[in-house]
């Protein structure tokens, strides 16, 4: 049988690494889709390393390679489900949130954000409120809520001054004021009560969102 080293190059064939790093990047996806329904169906001190592992159908040594220690592996689920994917790049800084800044038409950019934010707290929302619950009892948990707090604050700032700059906000209303609008009402505290206490359906919550929005940030509403 031929050696699947390269003769000339001494490396190995491209195909290994590609099919390695794709059994890789499939037992990732095991291993994250088992830790979100058990941190958000159990919490997060409720939720035990072994029982990812069991239900993502892996080793307890596998798991602790790829995840040395319960907030490595909260950190990598909550983070690729807030972006969506695995590109190292925050949300704060993905193309989309800076196109929605940047966005010339004031109502258009509310709406844009909206869906934005209705889209990510649909895939994350749950998690996001697995660090809120365990803020008080664990510092890891505390250190992840007040980081995602201060990133979403900022992008929500940056669109509240955009909007005012253009004078696209309603008399007497400054940008800081505005970014406080939006945090509470796009939060994922009111997402939590209006879809999965009150049992709005997605579309009723996004609609409700954009027109709120729109009443109380901008000067021709």
């Amino acid at each position: 049988m031929p050696d699947p080293v390269n003769q000339k190059s001494g490396q190995k064939r491209p195909y290994r690494s590609a099919k390695r790093a794709e059994a890789a990047a499939t037992t990732r996806t095991r291993i994250r889709e088992a830790a979100a329904r058990l941190f958000t169906e159990n919490g997060y001190t409720g939720t035990r390393m072994k029982e990812v592992a069991a239900l993502a159908g892996v080793g307890e040594r596998t798991l602790y390679d790829a995840f040395p220690t319960k907030a490595a592996l909260f950190g990598h689920t909550l983070g690729v489900t807030l972006a969506g994917d695995e590109e190292p790049v925050s949300v704060p800084e993905r193309p989309e949130t800076l196109a929605i800044r940047d966005e010339p038409d004031p109502e258009r950019a509310i709406g844009r954000a909206v869906d934005q934010t209705t889209d990510l707290l649909e895939r994350a929302g749950d998690l996001i409120m697995v660090t809120v619950e365990a803020a008080g009892a664990d510092p890891d948990m505390r250190a992840s809520a007040d980081a995602g707090a201060e990133a979403t604050y900022g992008v929500h700032l940056a669109l509240a001054t955009a909007l005012e700059e253009r004078g696209a906000l309603r008399p007497g209303l400054d940008a800081r004021t505005a970014a406080d609008t939006l945090y509470a009402l796009a939060s994922p505290h009111m997402h939590q009560l209006l879809r999965r206490h009150r049992g709005w359906t997605r579309e009723a919550y996004r609609a409700w969102l954009r027109r709120v929005l729109v009443a109380e940030l901008l000067s021709s509403h």
